[in-house]
């Protein structure tokens, strides 16, 4: 059976992706790189992944035969990084920041996540090669990555904009937000413990609640992706709670919970203390998803998945 390749392609794209920059050394010691979205995940131990490149690439020769290859997951904010590594621009690098990774492929600043590897095996896949590779180095920085689908952009912050934007009534911005396996909590005001949350004003969006969370602990926080909205309807407030990722230094207000001993015996809002424990189990799982309800009752979609070390 043949299929027409461009209805193929159109559903193929239907899959929402990532989208990464891929990058070796040639010969002559340049950096050349282009932008992809055929990048997967493959395996813990031993430590592989994969991107897939034409045959009809003009990488295509130096990346087969290349020692090594990086992995760049852009962040939300990169979308001009590619774009610029999808053309045939003259100085792709002229435009970022990069350096050498530790197995000498060049990787980006301010992206999600990237990854150095080594080449452990080229496999022949009809119009196409997958580059298997090696991780000898990688970072995550907690970014939210730039998303791809249909043809165009995406990213949650778009999103969640717009979620904020179309809230009807009081509206609560929380974070559970983590630190090397810790969760902050802050007091409750009643002897208890509770998460960090912030009213929001009409015009005010994420930013309020990562304000109020570096002037209340002292700390930097990054939000992240969605992780819960519920309508607590005994007060009619509206919640909606992000993951979240602490910067170093002392909390100055709060304290910092290891997931395996979490106080939530003290934790006497309900809803709070639900998703407080469900943060725990997911994160053992490295799988997370989003709560939609109210106070008692609601859905778990699973939507995304953390990286392990």
């Amino acid at each position: 059976m043949t299929f027409d390749p461009r209805a193929l392609r159109d559903a193929f794209g239907a899959f929402l992706t990532g989208v990464t920059v891929v990058t070796t050394i040639d010969d002559a010691g340049a950096p050349l790189g282009f932008t992809a979205n055929s990048f997967t995940s493959v395996s813990l131990d031993p430590p592989l992944l994969l991107v897939c490149l034409a045959k009809t690439s003009r990488n295509y020769t130096t990346l087969t035969a290349a020692k090594g290859f990086g992995v760049n997951i852009l962040s939300e904010s990169q979308k001009d990084v590619s774009t610029t590594f999808a053309r045939p621009v003259e100085d792709r690098f002229a435009s970022v920041d990069w350096r050498r990774g530790p197995f000498g492929a060049p990787v980006f600043a301010d992206v999600a996540a990237w990854f150095d590897c080594a080449m452990h095996e080229v496999v022949d896949a009809g119009d196409h090669v997958i580059l298997l590779g090696r991780v000898e180095g990688f970072q995550n920085s907690g970014r939210t990555g730039l998303g791809y689908a249909r043809g165009g952009y995406f990213t949650p912050a778009l999103a969640d904009r717009s979620l904020l934007a179309n809230a009807d009534g009081r509206l609560l911005l929380g974070t559970v937000a983590e630190r090397d396996g810790d969760v902050l909590l802050v007091a409750d005001g009643r002897g208890g413990w509770t998460l960090p949350f912030v009213e929001k004003a009409e015009n005010e969006g994420i930013e309020a609640l990562e304000r109020y969370v570096a002037a209340g602990t002292g700390l930097t926080v990054r939000t992240g992706l969605l992780y819960s909205v519920y309508e607590d309807t005994e007060t009619g407030r509206q919640h909606v709670v992000y993951r979240a990722s602490l910067g170093d230094g002392e909390v100055t207000h709060g304290r910092l919970f290891p997931l395996r001993d979490l106080p939530l015996p003290e934790i006497s809002d309900t809803a709070i203390r639900e998703l407080v424990r469900r943060f725990a189990q997911e994160s053992t799982l490295g799988n997370f998803g989003v709560y939609f309800g109210n106070q008692d009752k609601g859905r778990v979609h699973a939507v995304a998945a953390r990286g392990e070390r």
